[in-house]
C-alpha cells in the first residue's frame, strides 16, 4: 500500500518544499544529544515507477553523510544512534517538461536508539515521504535538470532535516526523567530496530 502511494506521488504537479539549506544556522535544540552511530540500511530498497537506478551502497553513502552533516552540529554528552532503512526510491528521469515528468521521492522508516538503555526512544519505528522540494530545477522535473547523484544528495538533506523536525517535536524523549525511566527497562532486541545494532561510540 505504501508503495502505491509512493508511486501516485511522483507526480503531483505542486510539492511543499522542505529545503535542507539551515546547516549554517545553530541547530534546534531538543535536549542532551550526541551522535553516537547512524545505521542505514538500504538492501531491500525498491525502486518505484520510472526511476534512475542506485545501489544500496550509494544510497547509505548518501544519507550517512547527510545525517551526519546535520546531527554531528549537536555536542550533547548523552549518545543516541539513528538507524534509518531505506524503503523504496523514485529518482526522477528525463521527461516532458512541468506536464509529465516525474518528481523524485524517498521512502524511509527510522529508529533513534539510546546507546545507555539499549533501547528505542520512539514506541515504533517512523515512516518519512521524502520529496525534492520545489524549485527552479525541480518544478520541471529534476531529471532534466540534476544528475542522479546530485538527486540522491537532496533527497538525503531533506531526509535528515526531517528527522532532526521530528526529534525537535519530541524532546520529551531526551528529558533527564526520560532517560532514567529508560534506564530502568531491559535492553530491547534488536530485530525491533530499523538498523541494527550499534554499539558504544568510541572514545577519542
Amino acid at each position: 500500500m505504501r508503495l502505491a502511494r509512493l508511486a501516485a506521488a511522483l507526480f503531483l504537479p505542486l510539492l511543499a518544499a522542505c529545503a535542507a539549506d539551515d546547516l549554517a544556522q545553530p541547530p534546534k535544540d531538543f535536549g542532551d544529544f550526541a551522535l553516537g552511530y547512524d545505521i542505514v540500511v538500504a538492501k531491500n530498497a525498491q525502486p518505484v515507477g520510472p526511476s534512475r537506478k542506485a545501489t544500496a551502497e550509494e544510497w547509505e553513502g548518501a544519507i550517512k553523510k547527510a545525517v551526519e552533516a546535520r546531527f554531528t552540529r549537536y555536542e550533547g554528552d548523552k549518545l543516541y544512534h539513528i538507524g534509518i532503512g531505506v524503503d523504496a526510491y523514485a529518482l526522477a528521469v528525463p521527461g516532458v517538461p512541468v506536464l509529465l515528468s516525474p518528481k523524485s521521492v524517498l521512502a524511509i522508516t527510522v529508529d533513534v536508539w539510546d546507546d545507555t538503555a539499549q533501547r528505542r526512544v520512539n514506541a515504533k519505528p517512523k515512516q518519512f515521504t521524502v520529496f525534492e522540494g520545489l524549485n527552479g530545477d525541480t518544478v520541471v522535473g529534476s531529471g532534466l535538470t540534476k544528475t542522479r547523484e546530485e538527486q540522491m544528495a537532496t533527497l538525503s538533506a531533506n531526509a535528515a532535516r526531517l528527522i532532526n523536525d521530528w526529534l525537535v517535536e519530541n524532546k520529551a524523549w531526551f528529558t533527564p526523567e526520560a532517560v532514567a525511566a529508560r534506564a530502568l527497562l531491559p535492553a530491547e532486541k534488536t530485530a525491533d530496530i530499523a538498523g541494527p545494532k550499534a554499539k558504544a561510540k568510541p572514545a577519542n
